[in-house]
């Protein structure tokens, strides 16, 4: 989808932001502010930042799966952006992975999540990523990031507690980029949903040859696509978008 908002991080005075009690007044609020044809980066990160988080707001949201961490969408934003729930048990993360030249606002909702920053691999260079810095944020801890500013990985460092965070993404994309850490090679990955407005996404059999290549079946063997293994890469689930 092609992004009619100009997204900028030059410094202009943000619009005073007002109070946010509510899942629900806060996606109110995003609405209002992507309704402008020229998006200030930090209003968006004080919108989200206003919000305190209260789990009764965002419980219908929760889903969590014992073998990987789930994308659960929140608001379509008029199609302006996704809003989007990610859920992460204990010690889950995603692989490095790059957001399909959008902006990708984080914010933490319960527990902690460490996000991990990598440069570009050299296209003409094999072998391990570089790692640029390494940022952990508690609840309410609101962050930002676009291919500009690199790769990164995102996990739950905790080993007792889960973790759900909010992710707005603008323009809405749904491949990305996922790079294998040792190389650096690149792959192209469709990113799915979990659940959408609260209800657990349909699956669909699939074909061997409609799924990711990163397990062994039958030729033409029909799989469910809810017990495939994870991959590694970011946000993958072979089930309808």
């Amino acid at each position: 989808m092609e992004c009619d908002k100009e997204m900028t991080e030059e410094y202009t005075q943000i619009p005073i932001i007002p109070e946010i009690n509510t899942l629900e007044e806060l996606i109110a609020e995003l609405q209002k502010v992507f309704q402008e044809d020229r998006i200030n980066v930090e209003h968006v990160k004080a919108v989200l930042g206003a919000y305190t988080s209260r789990p009764r707001d965002w419980r219908k949201y929760a889903k969590f799966d014992p073998h990987r961490y789930t994308r659960n969408l929140v608001d379509t934003g008029n199609d302006k952006y996704n809003l989007i729930a990610l859920c992460w048990s204990e010690g889950q993360g995603s692989g490095i992975h790059s957001h399909a030249d959008s902006h990708c606002f984080v914010k933490v909702l319960d527990g902690d999540l460490r996000e991990t920053m990598y440069d570009w691999p050299k296209p003409d260079e094999e072998g391990e990523m570089k790692q640029k810095e390494i940022n952990t944020y508690g609840k309410n801890g609101v962050t930002y990031i676009n291919d500009s500013m690199g790769l990164h990985r995102m996990e739950n460092p905790s080993n007792s507690d889960q973790c759900v965070s909010l992710h707005l993404y603008s323009p809405p994309f749904n491949m990305c980029k996922c790079f294998d850490q040792r190389t650096g090679h690149v792959a192209e990955t469709k990113v799915t949903f979990w659940s959408q407005f609260g209800n657990r996404t349909p699956f669909k059999v699939l074909k061997k040859q409609d799924s990711q290549a990163c397990f062994s079946v039958e030729e033409n063997a029909e799989i469910d696509a809810n017990t495939l293994p994870y991959c590694g890469s970011p946000i993958t689930e072979c089930e309808n978008n």
